[in-house]
C-alpha cells in the first residue's frame, strides 16, 4: 500500500503555501462558543465527507482521494489513488476494525492508528482526526487558539498540530475545508470538497 500511495505526487492543491490566518489567544467568550459548537457536532454523529487527502512521513509521501462515512464510533473510510488505481478501505464495526485493500489480504485489529500504522508506515491519527476534521476537540487535554472570525485557527492536542486554513463560516455549524495535521516529520493534509450531515447510516453500507 504505501508503495502505491507513493507513487503519485502530492497534489498541488493540498501542498501549496496558503496562508496562515491571523490567531488570537482564547478568552472567555471563544472558549464557550466553541464548547456550544462541539456540543451541537456531538448531537450530529453521522455525517460523511469527500474529498483530498495528503500524506507524508519526512521522506516519502502521496494523495488521493478520500470519502470519509462516520455514525458514533462506527466508520467506513475510502482512500483511492487515481494513477495506480489503487484503492483500499479502512471501516469499523462493532469495535472490529478492518483494514482491506493489502497485497496480503485484509488485516484486523481493535486499533485503527496502530493497524494502519503497521500494514502502511503512515501515522494516521484516525479516532482523533474525526473530531479535529470537523473543528472540534478530540477527548484530552487541548490548546486552541482562534481565527478573526472566532473560529479554530491551531488546535494542539495529543502531541499534533492541527491548522485550520479555510473554513464554511456560513454552513450550520461552519466546517472545516482545508486541515493540515503534523508531529514530528508526519503530515496529514486534507481538503474537504464536499460534507453531508447528516449522513446515511454506515452499516447500511456494501
Amino acid at each position: 500500500m504505501i508503495r502505491a500511495f507513493a507513487t503519485l505526487a502530492l497534489a498541488a492543491a493540498l501542498v501549496a503555501c496558503a496562508p496562515t490566518p491571523a490567531r488570537r489567544a482564547p478568552d472567555a467568550a471563544l472558549l464557550a462558543a466553541q464548547a456550544a459548537r462541539e456540543a451541537t457536532l456531538a448531537g450530529m454523529p453521522a455525517w460523511a465527507l469527500t474529498g483530498r487527502i495528503a500524506v507524508s512521513d519526512g521522506r516519502d509521501g502521496g494523495s488521493g482521494r478520500i470519502d470519509w462515512f462516520q455514525d458514533g464510533d462506527d466508520f467506513d473510510i475510502r482512500l483511492s489513488a487515481p494513477v495506480s488505481r489503487q484503492s483500499w478501505r479502512l471501516l469499523r464495526r462493532g469495535g472490529v476494525v478492518r483494514l482491506e485493500g493489502l497485497d496480503g489480504g485484509p488485516r484486523e485489529g481493535d486499533d485503527p492508528q496502530r493497524l494502519l500504522w503497521e500494514a502502511t508506515g503512515w501515522l494516521i491519527p484516525v479516532e482523533a482526526l474525526a473530531a479535529w476534521v470537523r473543528g472540534a476537540r478530540a477527548p484530552g487535554a487541548a490548546a486552541l487558539e482562534f481565527g478573526p472570525e472566532g473560529l479554530p485557527a491551531l488546535l494542539l492536542q495529543h502531541d499534533w498540530r492541527v491548522e485550520y486554513r479555510l473554513w464554511d463560516a456560513a454552513a450550520a455549524p461552519p466546517r472545516p475545508l482545508r486541515v493540515f495535521a503534523s508531529r514530528g516529520d508526519a503530515r496529514v493534509r486534507l481538503t474537504v470538497d464536499r460534507w453531508d450531515w447528516p449522513a446515511p447510516d454506515v452499516s447500511a453500507r456494501p
